[in-house]
């Protein structure tokens, strides 16, 4: 009987092997583990008590006391852990990016974390499983042409929750038969509505995605069953793509190159949707350029492709301003920044914010490409004197082609850290990720992101 798609791709799932990655897959895991690292860790101080939240109900669920969640002084079980840090991983909406567009790290790495300390588990097997999950996502985003960006299910939900399954089986050692069983199984719990956007629920896809991705992997080592063709009729596509997919791209390619090498992976600058940044960086440069101050400006306008997912003019709080191309423009105008505190109820309706808000447009032009690769933004400025300023940015540094430097990376994470983990203690964090292939155990590191420090 011919092999089905699923079984395809089962196997090029347990065809991946740390002892045949590129050395450039094993550099790109370890980047994607520190900066995951350090959202999960900001996270926990989410301004407007997310992180509080969701620690506190994880707190008092119990659990055997397995894996670490991070910043919050306790262990509780693999799966607890998973999504709690998941669930921070995406708080903040700081975490990183893939191509087609997806947050690979936040479903995933909470999961191999969790795992790989309850097991006892190598940093190379962490690499292996990290490699694993973006490809997976990776090929999966590829082939679910029918999953439109900002529409329908968000995809940590549903390409992440396969990543995470994908990963989990990796490090618990299941055969093909158990694999199948496990993607099957997450094929049931997998969703997350994309309506939840700019409220605390869309950061727990990611955590219900990396919870259930331990949950299905344990469960069908222990022997559960389920359908085992997750990518046949009825199933995958036909279910969150209404049939429109190419299930070929699924395997065509798998691992050559690893799609975290070749497109790569973004890292965010700033702590908001992605498609805010090219008008944040406009705004800027603008402001650099001309030394404005707010006092000067009369009125901002963003030109901007049709997409209503980053269009409020009036956000309801903080929080939903992390996804607002009006917002985060005001905000980079008046700041010149943009940091966790931006996105604080406080900040949201301050006077300055509340009047420039007024006088910031979007401006919606269907000439401009809705692919993010693809699109660019052009901010136009008008001074109380008449002057107009206008900048147009395609280029996204940290995108695509314009990776951030090694310093630009390290800022972003000792920002991070600060306040949660004392300096000492960070730089051994940094230091223990670099080298994270030697690990023979990632115990160590995760004791130190389990408490806060001293002196932080």
């Amino acid at each position: 009987m011919p092999q089905t798609t699923t079984e395809r791709f089962a196997d090029c799932i347990l065809g991946v092997k740390y002892d045949t990655l590129p050395a450039a897959a094993i550099e790109i895991a370890k980047h994607t583990a520190l900066d995951g690292i350090a959202v999960i860790l900001a996270g926990a101080d989410e301004p407007l008590g997310l992180g509080r939240i969701v620690t506190d109900y994880v707190r008092s669920t119990g659990g055997t006391e397995e894996s670490t969640v991070f910043a919050g002084g306790f262990r509780t079980s693999m799966a607890n852990a998973a999504f709690v840090n998941g669930t921070l991983a995406h708080a903040l909406d700081f975490d990183n990016t893939f191509y087609p567009l997806n947050h690979p790290t936040s479903p995933t790495l909470p999961a191999i974390l969790a795992i790989a300390e309850a097991r006892n588990l190598s940093g190379r097997a962490v690499v292996e499983a990290i490699v694993t999950a973006f490809e997976v996502q990776g090929r999966l985003r590829l082939a679910a042409t029918g999953l439109e960006t900002g529409k329908g299910f968000h995809k940590p939900g549903t390409t992440g929750i396969v990543g995470a399954t994908a990963a989990s089986a990796k490090l618990l050692g299941l055969d093909r038969t158990q694999l199948l069983m496990a993607l099957g199984t997450a094929g049931s719990r997998a969703g997350s509505m994309s309506i939840n956007t700019g409220t605390m629920t869309k950061s727990s896809h990611s955590g219900h995605a990396a919870r259930m991705g331990v949950e299905c992997a344990i469960m069908a080592g222990m022997g559960w069953t389920a359908n085992p063709d997750l990518f046949g009729p009825g199933g995958f596509f036909d279910t969150f793509c209404a049939g429109i997919s190419e299930p070929e791209r699924l395997t065509e390619g798998f691992g050559n190159p690893f799609r975290m090498v070749d497109p790569g992976v973004g890292f965010k600058k700033y702590p908001s949707n992605y498609f805010t940044h090219r008008g944040i960086d406009a705004v800027l440069a603008l402001r650099a350029e001309h030394n404005l101050t707010p006092d000067r400006v009369a009125r901002m306008k963003v030109r901007f492709p049709p997409f209503d997912y980053v269009n409020r003019p009036n956000p309801a709080t903080g929080l939903d301003g992390k996804f607002s191309v009006q917002y985060t423009a005001a905000l980079a105008l008046l700041d010149g920044k943009i940091t966790v505190a931006s996105f604080s109820n406080d900040r949201r309706f301050a006077p300055d914010m509340v009047d420039l808000l007024a006088r910031t447009e979007l401006q919606v032009d269907t000439s401009i490409p809705k692919d993010f690769a693809q699109m660019y933004v052009e901010v136009t400025i008008t001074l109380t004197d008449g002057t107009v300023l206008t900048k147009l940015l395609k280029d996204l540094s940290g995108f695509l082609g314009f990776p951030l430097t090694r310093d630009q990376r390290l800022a972003k994470f000792f920002g991070c850290t600060e306040g949660i983990l004392s300096d000492s203690a960070a730089q051994e964090v940094l230091s223990l990720v670099e080298k994270l292939e030697t690990l023979d155990s990632v115990g160590p590191m995760l004791d130190l992101l389990r408490n806060r420090s001293a002196g932080a």
